[in-house]
Formats: C-alpha cells, structure tokens, sequence
C-alpha cells in the first residue's frame, strides 16, 4: 500500500525537519501539555485547526466531530471539555464551524442517511427553530452558510450550559467562550460570538444555582 507508506515517509520528514529547527522540541513537548485554548470543531478534512492559527502542537486542545456539534448526551465531547477546562485550565473555548459544511447542508434535507441522522437531529433543530431567517438569507449556498453561523451560535450556547463551564466561572477561573466560523474558500477566520465570561451573560433559565 504505497499510499500508507507515503504517510509514514512523511511524517519522518516532518519530525526530521523539526529537529533540525529546534532539536529539543519533541523532548520539551512530551513532558508537558499547557494548551490556552480548546477547539471544537468540524472534522471536515479541509479545516486543519493548528494550521488555522498558526499554532505548534501543544499549544491547541482539539475536539472535532460532524459539523462542531455540542450536545448534552455526547460524553465523549463532554468529557475532553472537562479534561480542558478542570485540568489544563484552558482559557478559551471555541466553537468553529465552517462555511459550506456538509453536515450542516445533509440537517437541511430530507433525505435517510443512516446512522448519522440521529446525530444530524441536533442540526435540524437549529434550522427548524430559524426557518424564516435561513430562507431569508438568499440561495441555497447561502442559506446553508447562514445555518452554519446559527449552529455555531447554538453550540456555544450548549457549551455555556454545562455544569462544568458554569462551575469554572464560579470558581473564579479565567475562561471565555467564543463562536468562529471558517471559510475555505479565503482561510479566514470570523467571530460570530465574542468572549463569553460568565453565568450572566446565559439566559437565566440555563443557569446553575
């Protein structure tokens, strides 16, 4: 299989290439992890978090599933969100999704996919409860990219309800919330959502007491 070898071949390159810039870099690498920042994101293969921003690894704790989805009943999302938050303290978490998302144009449809319209429910729930605005939004491209800047906002939201979020800024911790969208046809990153920072800044009836 050519195309696996190539992989391996490319990653001695890599790390070669690294050694060769900063020859302790894997060694001071492995002894600690100290990210400022949490992305969850979009595993679309076309947004490569680090690279986004420019970031070594080490410096970006990284969540990805189907369209950067935030849902109360996904512990695997829920448990790297509280490893983030309650042990590397992370400061900022983001929510990234992207412009032209498959799986958000797929919430869009009516069409039976399998399994993943299960996970798609989370996504038609956003458009149903903004229907007119996504119409209103132009054509089809541009409704589904006005659906991935409103699944954005709602999966911030989500984040912002948990108990573990909540029970972070009730301790006291530095962290903020923040909702970006991507878009691959410029590489350019935009804010949808700016620094949420504390419980008051949640509707009331999704806060801890």
């Amino acid at each position: 299989m050519p195309d696996i070898d190539q992989l391996f071949k490319n990653n001695q390159q890599w790390a070669e290439a690294i050694k060769r810039e900063e020859p302790d870099f894997f060694e001071q690498l492995s002894k600690q992890q100290t990210p400022k920042y949490l992305w969850i994101g979009c595993s679309d293969s076309r947004v490569p978090a680090n690279e986004i921003v420019g970031m070594q690894p080490g410096e970006l704790f990284v969540h990805r599933n189907v369209a950067n989805v935030v849902a109360h009943t996904d512990l695997n999302c829920l448990s790297v969100l509280q490893y983030a938050v309650e042990y590397l303290k992370v400061e900022h978490i983001a929510v990234v999704g992207h412009y032209g998302c498959g799986g958000v144009a797929a919430a869009m449809e009516d069409n039976e996919l399998g399994l993943i319209d299960n996970w798609l429910r989370n996504i038609k729930d956003v458009y149903h409860w903004n229907r007119k605005d996504i119409e209103n939004a132009g054509d089809h491209k541009q409704q589904v990219n006005r659906l991935c800047e409103l699944n954005v906002k709602q999966q911030v939201s989500h984040v912002c309800h948990t108990t573990i979020v909540q029970n972070a800024w009730k301790r006291g911790q530095k962290l903020a919330v923040h909702g970006w969208i991507y878009g691959i046809e410029d590489g350019m990153l935009k804010s949808l959502e700016r620094g949420i920072s504390s419980a008051e800044q949640i509707p009331a009836a999704y806060r801890m007491s």
